[in-house]
């Protein structure tokens, strides 16, 4: 994965040939924390969903996501070696807990660059994070999926995993109408983008 400073990045991965990845809230709550050790050093979290068979984050490369690390022959961000970590010390403990082997995520996680195109990327794919779980039809309102970031912005939970005040900058998000603006519908061609 290539980062630049000051970019979004939609990142995200599923179960290999689509099965789940989380099996228990120990799970998505263990997953959290790998996040936590892995990949929040390295860059700023805008927003987060944790589904049972994949995951998304939106971040923010930062001064910390440029640091690069050399591994083999070749320079990659720190940040790439994160997830790579993360998702490796993830797949081994699931395997562990189910007394399987194998492959647990699709080999390779998608980074998306927002800044293409329309300057509201950041926005929709923030929305469409959170939406997950309602559109997939697991909950009827965004605040009861525990493995989201919506909580931590609705004052439900005081979560710190997620740069709050730069989302809110970045995305020109406004607390006052933010409830509201979570549920606006985002168009099938908004999510081709994503």
């Amino acid at each position: 994965m290539q980062f630049h400073k000051n970019e979004l990045y939609h990142v995200y991965n599923r179960g290999n040939n689509r099965q789940p990845v989380f099996f228990n809230h120990d799970n998505y709550l263990y997953f959290l924390d790998k996040v936590r050790k892995y990949i929040q050093p390295y860059c700023d979290i805008l927003s987060y969903c944790l589904m049972p068979n994949h995951f998304h984050l939106l971040i923010h490369a930062n001064d910390a996501t440029m640091q690069m690390k050399r591994i083999g022959n070749n320079d990659q961000h720190i940040l790439s070696d994160g997830f790579k970590h993360l998702l490796g010390s993830y797949a081994k403990a699931i395997n562990k807990q189910n007394a399987t082997t194998g492959s647990l995520f699709q080999q390779n996680t998608h980074s998306k660059c927002l800044r293409e195109g329309n300057a509201s990327y950041g926005t929709t794919c923030f929305h469409y994070i959170h939406q997950n779980p309602l559109r997939a039809g697991l909950i009827t309102k965004l605040e009861d999926w525990d493995y989201s970031s919506f909580k931590d912005y609705i004052g439900a939970r005081n979560g710190t995993l997620c740069n709050k005040q730069l989302a809110f900058e970045l995305m020109d998000l406004s607390p006052k109408t933010f409830y509201l603006d979570s549920y606006s519908v985002i168009e099938s061609e908004d999510v081709g983008h994503l």
